[in-house]
């Protein structure tokens, strides 16, 4: 789309839908500074862990099961140390070897229903970890559809898809693989620091030792990690913010011979990651190693303190060597909190960046708004002041009077603010000041989606979805018959050349529709708004793509259309004006000049030059 805001990103392209249609521009500033624009400081991580919980509360029978399964499971583990020690004491020592085996044969079966056990609540809380994120997930793009153009406008598209993968993914992860061993590791604990001390208190407190030095060593680590984690997926989104704009905009790159710079900002950008992602990893590493060393000074103290207390008969062996396996029990889930610490904070970073788009204003509001009911099609803008930056006006004081059925122009270089109006008139942006009515009503009580619909909008930079040429023109209206579709393609001129497509209307286009010409994309615009047959039309340079002879077939068409509706019209190209009932010429934002071609050609102004410097060479 020619645009309209200096210095700013295009408006979004749409149909006749409720809520637009198409994909937003890709002005503005470039992926890196914009990712780090919008990258926000950490919030509290308590805050996100409550809201993580939200979500996991909506699985509580899964994480029912799940919760008696590890708690199975963690007994199992718990017994069988127990039975060494009695066949250690009762059987081995003494010799009684009838007993041993009955002792071995019932460890094997622990063993076994352990294993099984571990097995259930693994495919059980995959299954809650997957409901959990689809649960997000379909939240999070319920949000995305209700957010204002602005938004979009300000954020590049690789950096909101990484929220949808890469962040969606580290949540995903951490529930799937770390919540059943969170839930196992705490109860491992509590219940050998029962049995130990039940077993000899003495030897438990020298093993309870290592857990506030533990709890220590640990969070004075996650102190610089944290940080670490959330400059990394911040980072990330950055990254994936630049492959997906020089993967799209692959041909700017290759005519522009911008290879080597991409490359150098792609490298300035990796960099960046690698080192936020050194910084989180190479402090999370520390844990692990000096929680083994810990572990190992305690194994160490059990041995030489059970040795000592077994030559003086305050313990047996069975009790050291069952105690030296509860303390391996006690150690390995102080170890697995410690590892998934680190797993724990990077879903914590990753949830922080999604529930920070969950959290943005969506353009629908609380209050109530009428629908909109039929309309005649009197279209008012009354002193309409604009601005996309706060102090940067882009329209001054529009005033305008569409009648039911008239055509309006809308004439100026580009810049002017002629596409603004008609981004005001669908509400993708609310004004500074002044009214603008449709048949009388303020279109700001009316709902969005109800305005929308009876708005037909064809604009320069066209957007086609993955599907068949079918699909893409029914988006206009999903109700319609195979034959309302086809009319609808003959009206535009679209069918000609639908029809020699390898499989006609039912040929898949592929992403963007770019196994079409742009003349054929627009084409299929043109068609898609036919077909939602709008009370309110748009052109919005509609037919700037297509060669001279094509535009003549969709002229005809887009009379036929506009006869009995309200139309509003933004091209450089000549036939189209001179039939308009009212053209203004709008320069700066302000309206400079109005009244019919004749009217304005006699007044000998801009409107004046600009025909005989631009539109005479088209006659």
């Amino acid at each position: 789309m020619p645009e309209e805001r200096t210095g700013r990103p295009s408006g979004p392209a749409v149909t006749a839908r409720p809520g637009g249609f198409g994909r937003p521009g890709r002005g503005g500033p470039r992926s890196s500074i914009a990712a780090m624009a919008y990258a926000e400081k950490p919030k509290d991580m308590g805050v996100t862990f409550k809201r993580i919980l939200t979500y996991l509360g909506r699985q509580k029978g899964g994480l029912i099961v799940v919760l008696l399964l590890v708690a199975f499971s963690t007994g199992l583990e718990l017994l069988a140390p127990y039975l060494t020690q009695i066949a250690i004491d009762n059987y081995i020592i003494p010799k009684r070897l009838g007993g041993l085996a009955v002792i071995a044969l019932v460890l094997l079966l622990i063993y076994m229903t352990d294993a099984v056990v571990n097995l259930l609540y693994s495919f059980s809380m995959i299954d809650v970890a997957q409901r959990t994120v689809k649960s997000m997930r379909n939240d999070l793009f319920a949000k995305v559809q209700s957010l204002p153009i602005r938004f979009f406008d300000l954020r590049p598209h690789g950096e909101l898809m990484s929220r949808f993968t890469n962040d969606i993914e580290n949540i995903n992860t951490t529930i799937n693989q770390s919540l059943a061993q969170l839930i196992s590791s705490v109860l491992t604990i509590a219940g050998v620091t029962v049995v130990m001390l039940l077993i000899n208190w003495r030897l438990a407190i020298v093993c309870l030792l290592s857990v506030p030095i533990f709890t220590l060593l640990t969070r004075g680590i996650a102190r610089y990690t944290l940080q670490g984690f959330i400059d990394q997926q911040t980072n990330l989104g950055t990254l994936n913010g630049i492959i997906e704009e020089n993967v799209t905009g692959q041909k700017a790159i290759k005519a522009f011979v911008h290879e080597q710079e991409s490359i150098a900002e792609f490298g300035a950008a990796n960099l960046k990651l690698k080192q936020s992602a050194m910084r989180a990893q190479v402090f999370s590493g520390f844990i692990m190693p000096m929680g083994n060393l810990l572990n190992n000074i305690t194994f160490a103290l059990i041995v030489g303190i059970g040795g000592w207390m077994t030559v003086k008969g305050l313990a047996t062996i069975g009790v050291i060597a069952s105690f030296v396996n509860y303390a391996k029990q006690f150690a390995s889930p102080l170890n697995q909190i410690a590892t998934l610490y680190n797993t724990v904070q990077s879903a914590f970073a990753g949830g922080e960046r999604v529930f920070q788009v969950m959290d943005e204003q969506g353009e629908y509001g609380d209050e109530k708004e009428r629908e909109i009911g039929p309309v005649r099609g009197q279209v008012v803008f009354d002193h309409v002041c604009f601005s996309y930056d706060q102090g940067t006006p882009v329209l001054k004081d529009i005033t305008l009077d569409a009648q039911p059925g008239q055509t309006i122009a809308l004439v100026g270089h580009t810049g002017a603010g002629k596409t603004t109006i008609v981004n005001l008139l669908a509400r993708f942006y609310d004004l500074d000041s002044g009214v603008i009515s449709i048949d009388g009503e303020d279109i700001r009580n009316l709902d969005k989606d109800s305005v929308r619909r009876k708005l037909g909008i064809v604009l320069q930079d066209t957007y086609l979805f993955r599907g068949t040429v079918r699909e893409n023109i029914r988006y206009g209206r999903p109700e319609a018959t195979d034959e309302e579709i086809e009319q609808a393609a003959v009206m535009a001129n679209s069918d000609h050349f639908i029809k020699h497509l390898p499989e006609g209307y039912d040929t898949i286009l592929s992403e963007e529709g770019s196994n079409l010409s742009h003349g054929q994309r627009q084409l299929l615009s043109i068609t898609r708004t036919i077909l939602a047959d709008p009370d309110i039309l748009v052109l919005d340079e509609a037919t700037s793509s297509v060669d001279t002879r094509t535009e003549k077939y969709i002229q005809q068409a887009m009379l036929t259309l506009m006869q009995g509706r309200t139309s509003f019209i933004i091209a450089h190209r000549l036939s189209t004006i001179r039939e308009a009932d009212n053209i203004l010429v709008i320069d700066h934002g302000e309206i400079i000049e109005r009244g019919n071609h004749e009217e304005l050609l006699a007044q000998k102004g801009f409107y004046h030059d600009l025909y005989y410097s631009q539109f005479a060479r088209a006659v």
